[in-house]
C-alpha cells in the first residue's frame, strides 16, 4: 500500500500544527472498540520518525481484548508479522539514529538482523483512556519506554495516532486502518 498523504486526509497542510488542529477535531474513542489488528502509515508532518517506520517494514499495532497490545508490529515475509519490544533500547539515541539514518537501505538491512533480538514475548504495552490535549480517548502506554500513543477516531475503520515520548517534544502522527479480517468487537 503506498504512504499515506495529506491528500488522503483533510489536512491543508504538511505542518505538525495543522495535523494538531486536525486531530484535536476528532471525536475520542474507547480502548475497548480498538481491539483487532491495524495497518499504519505515517502522516508526514516534518518529524524526524516520518518514513522510519515504513522503511523498517512496520505493519501496524495489534489490541488485544484484555487491553494489553502488540505496538510494533513489523511484517516478516508476506504473511508473517512479529511483534517486536523496544523496552531495552536507549530512546535518545534510536531518535537520534533515525531523523539522519533511519530511512536508507542500510538501516532496513541493519535492523533486519536486529529483529530476532527485539522480538517481544507477549504485548509491551497496555490501552487506556488519557486526557490529552483536551479529550480523553483512547492510549497505548508502553511498559518499558515513556512513550504513550493517543488516539481518536475518523470513523470505524480509522483511527489518527500521535506518539509522544516524555521528554521528546513534538509529536509523531499515523494513521491506523483496521485490518478487514480483524474482529471487531460488538457494542
Amino acid at each position: 500500500m503506498p504512504p499515506i498523504t495529506h491528500a488522503d486526509l483533510p489536512l491543508p497542510q504538511a505542518s505538525r500544527e495543522a495535523a494538531f488542529a486536525f486531530f484535536d477535531r476528532l471525536e475520542p474513542v474507547l480502548p475497548e472498540r480498538l481491539v483487532g489488528l491495524w495497518r499504519g502509515h505515517t502522516i508526514p508532518t516534518q518529524h524526524r520518525l516520518d518514513g522510519v517506520l515504513e522503511n523498517l517494514g512496520w505493519y501496524g499495532k495489534r489490541f488485544n481484548a484484555d487491553l494489553r497490545a502488540d505496538p510494533l508490529l513489523f511484517q516478516i515475509g508476506r504473511q508473517r508479522l512479529a511483534p517486536l519490544d523496544p523496552g531495552g533500547l536507549p530512546l535518545r539515541l534510536v531518535l537520534q539514529l533515525a531523523a539522519h539514518f533511519g530511512r536508507t537501505r542500510m538501516a532496513r538491512n541493519g535492523f533486519t538482523h536486529l529483529q530476532r533480538a527485539l522480538r517481544a514475548r507477549g504485548p509491551v504495552a497496555s490501552l487506556k483512556p488519557l486526557h490529552y490535549r483536551g479529550k480523553t480517548s483512547a492510549a497505548m502506554v508502553y511498559d518499558r519506554q515513556p512513550i504513550a500513543d493517543h488516539f481518536r477516531r475518523i470513523d470505524d475503520h480509522r483511527l489518527v495516532g500521535v506518539m509522544e515520548i516524555q521528554g521528546g517534544g513534538g509529536g509523531y502522527f499515523f494513521l491506523l486502518v483496521r485490518d478487514p479480517d480483524s474482529v471487531r468487537p460488538e457494542g
